[in-house]
């Protein structure tokens, strides 16, 4: 069945919630990535492989799937010297993506990762903006030419280079989101705090929606969320947060919150003004199920959500 073409914006309009996907590095390493290796190559040596990954989040319930390119940038594809590939592995993730949307007889979109390029820029580092915004434009090219709805910026530690990957995704027509990832202090890694988030996304005409995505936990990322409400009250807040932070047991790992948790995690999302859920590192189908339940839950008006937890930081 072919799917039913939307825009961001459109589909947000229909929808009081829409429901995000959740990890896609997870089920890679389920499905046999070694440690050190390159995702975004696997768009390339085992499409099949992404494609039922992103099938199996549209089968339960997401609106929106994030293609598989999370470190597609030139930067972080050089360190498995394959740099030269950039555009190409991004106009394969898309496509896959794309034909994973359109499996089904209901809107699916799908969003261009766009992930940090894993070097501090000046003066911290050796990266320039210049070049940084170079990198992000052959990137946002390939995504642009696989077909994506909408790009989506996400993990960002530095506003700087946040800033920098918007500014070459502002180059096209297509809508743009953007998260960071902000940890139990209530900051980046690089100190910054929810409101300058959210002052940034305010005073920008071009940005879509901002949020916090990854982070050490549901928690965190609904008061972040909150916090960017806080200076940004008009916009569309995301909320994308991971299971907790993994525990090992021998050479096991596993995430402290299961799909059951997520039902409460999805309620606070809410409570605090986020638009879209999703879940982020740890998270499988069963985690987006659950929230799918939730979020129809509440668009239906069967499940009260109690105003929002005191979240300030």
């Amino acid at each position: 069945m072919a799917g039913q073409h939307a825009t961001f914006e459109g589909l947000l309009g229909e929808k009081k919630i829409l429901v995000a996907d959740g990890a896609m590095g997870t089920a890679l390493f389920e499905g046999g990535l070694e440690p050190g290796g390159s995702p975004e190559l696997l768009n390339d040596e085992n499409p099949d492989l992404i494609e039922s990954i992103h099938r199996r989040y549209v089968e339960a319930g997401a609106d929106i799937i994030l293609t598989n390119t999370f470190g597609g940038n030139g930067p972080r594809l050089e360190l498995h010297k394959i740099a030269d590939r950039t555009k190409a592995l991004n106009i394969a993730a898309a496509r896959i993506a794309r034909s994973a949307a359109d499996s089904v007889d209901r809107t699916v979109i799908v969003a261009g990762s766009i992930g940090p390029t894993g070097s501090l820029l000046e003066p911290y580092g050796l990266l320039t903006v210049p070049e940084a915004e170079a990198a992000f434009a052959e990137q946002v090219a390939g995504l642009v030419a696989g077909g994506v709805d909408v790009l989506w910026i996400e993990t960002m530690s530095s506003l700087e280079e946040l800033q920098a990957a918007f500014a070459a995704a502002s180059a096209t027509d297509l809508p743009i989101a953007a998260t960071m990832s902000f940890d139990s202090h209530g900051h980046t890694m690089m100190g910054v705090h929810p409101r300058t988030l959210g002052t940034w996304a305010a005073g920008t005409d071009r940005l879509a929606a901002a949020g916090a995505n990854c982070g050490i936990g549901p928690d965190d990322i609904v008061a972040a969320v909150a916090g960017i409400r806080e200076t940004a009250p008009d916009v569309i807040l995301i909320a994308k947060g991971n299971c907790g932070v993994p525990l090992y047991s021998g050479l096991t790992m596993e995430y402290p919150h299961s799909a059951d948790d997520m039902s409460g995690y999805a309620d606070q999302a809410i409570a605090n003004g986020a638009r879209v859920v999703g879940a982020c590192c740890g998270s499988g189908p069963d985690h987006i199920a659950a929230i799918r339940h939730r979020v129809d839950q509440f668009i239906l008006g069967e499940h009260a959500i109690d105003g929002s937890q005191d979240t300030k930081r």
